[in-house]
This record gives C-alpha cells, structure tokens and sequence, in this order.
C-alpha cells in the first residue's frame, strides 16, 4: 500500500519516517519530496508497506497524530496521472501573454 504523508516537519528525514511506520508494519521505501533547487524537504512524502493491512493500521494509527510538533496528516496515496508534475503555467500572471494585458488597456 502507498502512504501519503504531509505536514511533515522540515526535519523529519527519510529515516525517521520509515521508523515511524515500521511500528505498524514492514515499511518496503520512504520518500519524502524535496525542493529541485534547494534540497530542502517540501513537508510531504510517500510511505510504502507491504500489505494493505499494516498501511491501513499505520493510517488509522498516524493520521492527525503529533510528530516532531505537528499534526501529520496520513492517507491514501492517489495514483499518479499523466502529467500531474507539470505547471498549469499559472504564474503571476494567470498564464496570459503580456499583449493580452496590453490589449486590455
């Protein structure tokens, strides 16, 4: 089962993490997603187990539990889709063109 994991304090490592889990059960990886540029840890991560029902006891038991200070959060991890790492190319500006804003004027 895939574990998703946020709130995380920005000093939890993936160590820790998986010590935390392995009290519910075989823990089979740990990551926790990192800054590209800085290296520093986004607050959140993802948690494998080996069966369905050492994740749902490690969910049952974690979620909305103090870890380092704060109220982690443990669930489900949805599957990934197709594209989902990729920017919506928000921005500042919501996307547009600087001639759309020009035109607008």
């Amino acid at each position: 089962m895939n574990i998703f994991v946020s709130n995380l304090s920005f000093k939890v490592d993936e160590e820790s993490l998986k010590q935390l889990f392995q009290n519910y059960g075989e823990v089979t990886s740990c990551k926790i997603v990192t800054d590209k540029f800085t290296g520093r840890s986004r607050g959140f991560g993802f948690v494998e187990m080996k069966s369905d029902d050492e994740g749902q006891s490690a969910i049952d038991g974690l979620n909305e539990s103090d870890h380092e200070g704060r109220n982690i959060s443990v669930s489900i991890a949805k599957p990934r889709t197709e594209g989902s790492n990729r920017s919506s190319g928000g921005g500042r500006d919501g996307g547009r063109d600087r001639r759309d804003f020009n035109r607008d004027r």
